[in-house]
C-alpha cells in the first residue's frame, strides 16, 4: 500500500491513548538518525504536540561504522501537556545497530518498546560492538518488549526495481524506521511526504524510494502480528497562535536579525567554525536580503578583531565560538571592553576543557568568561534557558549592549544550541525597539571628548567619519572624558572603577529575579541555562507532593539581579545544579556568603529530572 499526502492510511488494530512518550533513534552517523528525529520532531508539533528534543552526536567526525564511538542518536518526547524537558528514560528505543544498542540501552524503561535491525545482528556487528554472544539470543533483553524487525531486508524489497545499488537502498532504512513509529504512535505521513518531495524531487528515483520505504515501515506495523495495537498522543493545550518548531542555534541567529531590525542597524557576524557555534553562522550566511554580513575568518582572534572593527564602524557587531575560541579571543575581549564599543560575543558551552567532549554539553565556561580576561576587565554575562529563549536573549543583550556602551557574553550550550522546541512566533510589531542615538555632526571647532557619560556611565558611539567627531581608540589607558591616552595612576584607577561601576548599574535596569514557588521555604533551586528544563519539572513534581521548595533560575549572570541577595535569604538551603563543578555556586558562596549546595554532573549530557528531585528530598529530609 502507498499513500499520498492527501490519502492517510488509518490503522484498524486498537489505539491506546497516552499522555506522552519518549523516543529515541540510534544507529551510525550515517545512518540518518537526525533526519528521521527531525521528521519525527516536525510531523508531532504538526499534531499540536509539546515537543522537546535532544540530537547526540559522536564526537569523531567519520568513526568506523558499527562501531561505539560512531553511534549517532536522537530522542524525541511529545506530550499532551507542557513539558520541558526531552525525557528522562525511553519508552521507546530503535536501534539500527549492535553498537547503538549497547551504548543506548541503560536508558530504556523496563517493559519499553525494543525495536531492533534484526539484520545488523551478524557475526561482524557484533564483534564490532564488542558483544560476546548475540543480545537477541541470550535472553539479556528479557526485560524489554522486543521486536525483531529485518529493516534491511524489508527496506531492499521496497526500493526493488528503481535501479538503486545496494548501498542507495540502505540508506533508505531511516525511512522504514519513521514509518514504524509513525505508525506507532499515530503520527501522519503527509509532513514527510512534502519533505521527501521538497528535498529529493530533482532525483526521482530516490524520492520514491524514500517514500516507499516510508510506506514500507508504516504497512509493516499495520499488517505484522509483532505489534496487537499503537498509541495516540493528543494535542497539548498550548497558548494560541503559530508555532514554529525551533532549534536553539537558528532561534539565537533570528534572534540577532530580529535586533538588527529593531535598532535599525546591520548585522555583522564574524567567527570561526566550531562546534556547536556553527550552526549560527550557516544560519545567518543565508539571508543577506536583511542586511546580514557574515565573516569566516581565518583563526579566532581574527574574528573577535573583525568584531571590534565592525563595532567600531558602527554596526551591530556579533561573535560566536564555544570555550575553546573564548580563550583565543580573550585578549581582544579585554581591547572591546576597554573601547567601550556595543557587540555581542556567544559562547555556546561544550565539554572541556581542550578539545574535550566537542559534541556534548556542559556548562563549564562559566568563571572563563566572567574572569578569563587580563587586568580588571568585567564583561556583562546573560544567558538562555532554552532552544526558544535563545530568541529573546539575543535582542536583551543587544540591548544591553547598546545602553551602556559595553560588550556582552551571550552563554548558551550544546543542549540548547542543538535542542528543538515548537516557538510561538512573535508579532515583528509588537517586539520591543531597541533605541540607539549616534552624536551627530560637529562644526563648532571644539575637542570632541569621546569620554563623556550620561547617567548610566555610557560614553557616546561615535561613528568614524562623522565631521567634528574625531577621536582615539586603543587598547592604551584613556584619560577620563578626553580620550587621550593617560599613564596617570589615579587617571587608571578612576577609569578602572568606572567601568566596573558601569556594569554593576545594569543589575538596576534588568527586570528583578522571579521565583516561582513559595516566597520562603525550605529549599530554593537556583539553576542557570540549559537546565532549566529539568530542574523546573523537578520542582513542579516536588511542589505537588507538598515539599517545600521554589526555583529561581537566572538569566543575568554578571551582573546579577538587584533582588536575589534578598531572596536567597528566605530559604533555608539554596540547590544549585549546574554541568560542572559548582561555578556558579563559588560565585554565589563568594558574593552572598550563601553556603550554598551543588548537584553537580559532567558526563556530557543533561540532569534528569530524578536526579534533581532526589537532591531536594535528600536536603528536605
Amino acid at each position: 500500500m502507498s499513500v499520498s499526502a492527501e490519502e492517510q492510511p488509518t490503522s484498524v488494530k486498537q489505539t491506546i491513548v497516552l499522555e506522552g512518550a519518549t523516543v529515541r533513534l540510534c544507529g551510525d552517523s550515517g545512518d540518518g538518525m537526525q533526519l528521521a528525529g527531525g521528521q519525527l520532531t516536525g510531523t508531532s508539533a504538526q499534531l499540536g504536540n509539546d515537543v522537546a528534543t535532544f540530537p547526540d552526536f559522536p564526537a569523531e567526525i567519520r568513526a568506523p561504522r558499527g562501531t561505539l564511538a560512531g553511534v549517532s542518536g536522537f530522542q524525541v518526547h511529545f506530550s499532551s501537556h507542557d513539558i520541558f524537558t526531552p525525557g528522562d528514560s525511553l519508552n521507546a528505543l530503535v536501534a539500527m545497530n549492535p553498537a547503538a544498542l549497547k551504548t543506548n540501552l541503560p536508558d530504556l524503561d523496563p517493559g519499553g518498546a525494543l525495536i531492533v535491525n534484526k539484520d545488523a545482528f551478524d557475526k561482524k556487528g557484533l564483534a564490532l560492538a564488542k558483544y560476546d554472544t548475540n543480545p537477541l539470543e541470550d535472553g539479556s533483553l528479557a526485560d524489554y518488549q522486543l521486536f525483531e524487525v529485518p529493516m534491511t531486508q524489508l527496506t531492499r524489497g521496497a526500493v526493488d526495481g528503481l535501479g538503486l545499488s545496494m548501498k542507495e537502498a540502505d540508506r533508505c532504512r531511516n525511512f522504514f524506521a519513521m514509518g514504524l513509529l509513525y505508525w506507532i504512535y499515530g503520527r501522519k505521513l503527509d509532513t514527510t511526504l512534502r519533505f521527501i518531495e521538497d528535498k529529493f524531487g530533482n532525483r526521482p528515483s530516490v524520492a520514491d524510494a524514500n517514500r516507499r520505504t516510508l510506506n514500507a515501515g508504516w504497512n509493516y506495523g499495520e499488517t505484522t502480528d509483532a505489534f496487537v495495537s499503537n498509541y495516540k498522543v493528543e494535542p497539548a493545550k498550548l497558548k494560541p497562535g503559530k508555532y514554529k518548531n525551533m532549534v536553539g542555534n537558528t532561534a539565537l541567529a533570528w534572534g540577532l536579525m530580529a535586533a538588527a531590525k529593531k535598532s535599525g542597524k546591520e548585522l555583522f557576524y564574524g567567527t570561526y567554525p566550531i562546534t556547536p557555534a556553527s550552526d549560527i553562522l550557516h544560519e545567518l550566511s543565508k539571508h543577506k536580503n536583511f542586511g546580514v554580513r557574515t565573516l569566516q575568518a581565518e583563526d579566532e582572534i581574527a574574528a573577535m578583531c573583525s568584531t571590534i572593527g565592525a563595532a567600531f564602524a558602527g554596526s551591530m557587531a556579533v561573535t560566536g565560538t564555544s570555550g575553546p575560541g573564548v580563550a583565543l579571543k580573550g585578549e581582544a575581549m579585554g581591547l572591546a571592553m576597554i573601547l567601550e564599543l556595543p557587540m555581542i560575543i556567544v559562547n555556546v558551552q561544550r565539554g572541556g576543557p581542550s578539545t574535550g567532549l566537542p559534541t556534548k554539553t556542559e556548562q563549564s565556561d562559566l568563571m572563563q568568561v566572567m574572569y578569563g580576561r587580563n587586568g580588571e576587565s568585567p564583561i556583562p554575562i546573560v544567558s538562555a534557558s532554552g532552544p526558544s529563549d535563545c530568541f529573546d536573549v539575543a535582542q536583551e543583550a543587544w540591548r544591553i549592549a547598546t545602553r551602556f556602551m559595553t560588550p556582552v557574553i551571550l552563554m548558551t550550550d550544546g543542549y540548547i544550541a542543538n535542542g528543538s522546541e515548537p516557538w510561538l512566533i512573535p508579532d515583528a510589531d509588537e517586539l520591543p525597539e531597541i533605541k540607539i542615538e549616534h552624536p551627530g555632526p560637529s562644526d563648532t571647532g571644539d575637542k570632541f571628548l569621546p569620554y563623556t557619560r550620561n547617567e548610566r556611565l555610557a560614553r557616546p558611539w561615535a561613528l568614524p567619519g562623522t565631521p567634528g567627531l574625531m577621536h582615539r581608540v586603543g587598547g592604551l589607558e584613556k584619560e577620563d572624558v578626553t580620550g587621550d591616552v593617560c599613564y596617570d595612576p589615579d587617571n587608571h584607577e578612576h577609569m578602572t572603577h568606572t567601568r566596573a561601576k558601569k556594569v554593576a548599574m545594569i543589575a538596576d535596569d534588568v527586570p528583578p529575579q522571579q521565583v516561582n514557588g513559595p516566597e520562603q521555604g525550605d529549599v530554593l533551586v537556583l539553576s542557570w541555562g540549559g537546565t532549566y528544563g529539568s530542574c523546573t519539572t523537578a520542582v513542579r513534581n516536588c511542589q505537588s507532593e507538598g515539599l517545600s521548595v521554589a526555583h529561581a533560575h537566572l538569566r543575568y549572570l554578571n551582573p546579577f539581579p538587584a533582588n536575589l541577595g534578598q531572596i536567597l535569604d528566605q530559604y533555608k538551603t539554596i540547590l544549585i545544579p549546574e554541568l560542572n563543578l559548582g561555578q556558579l555556586r563559588s560565585l554565589i558562596r563568594d558574593k552572598y556568603l550563601k553556603n550554598a549546595v551543588g548537584l553537580n554532573k559532567i558526563q556530557g549530557k543533561p540532569f534528569a529530572v530524578a536526579e534533581i528531585m532526589a537532591k531536594i528530598k535528600e536536603l528536605i529530609g
